[in-house]
């Protein structure tokens, strides 16, 4: 198993955080921003990098929400997403991400999703609120 870290994160108006994939795996497609937890790291560690690499924001990180496993190269990556509170930055794509933006459940419905992150997000109550 390969450990992951995602974060799921709303700002006020209750719309949702995605970024669009740079490269595989889900080039091209929009997911929550996050990756894999570096030797030595915590997930609380490496979300708050992985976020401000791909977005630029700085969050706390707050509560697990849920794990998923999806299909690794090599095996199986184990992802742990959280909620995370927005503390500073300026939204911008960087690192592995194409694209960043805040969704609402309008503009989420016309995105390309990653894997089964729109059943996942309804099934946690992690839906855009705006």
């Amino acid at each position: 198993m390969i450990r992951c870290v995602g974060g799921i994160v709303h700002d006020t108006n209750g719309r949702l955080l995605l970024v669009r994939r740079r490269n595989p795996p889900g080039e091209g497609l929009w997911s929550l921003p996050g990756g894999r937890v570096e030797p030595g790291e915590s997930d609380e560690t490496a979300l708050m990098r992985e976020l401000r690499e791909e977005t630029g924001l700085s969050v706390t990180v707050g509560a697990l929400v849920g794990t998923v496993t999806r299909p690794a190269p090599s095996g199986l990556y184990e992802i742990h997403d959280y909620a995370c509170q927005v503390r500073s930055g300026t939204l911008r794509a960087g690192d592995d991400a194409s694209d960043a933006r805040w969704a609402d459940a309008a503009i989420l419905a016309t995105l390309p999703l990653t894997g089964m992150l729109r059943e996942t997000l309804e099934e946690w109550g992690q839906l855009p609120r705006g």
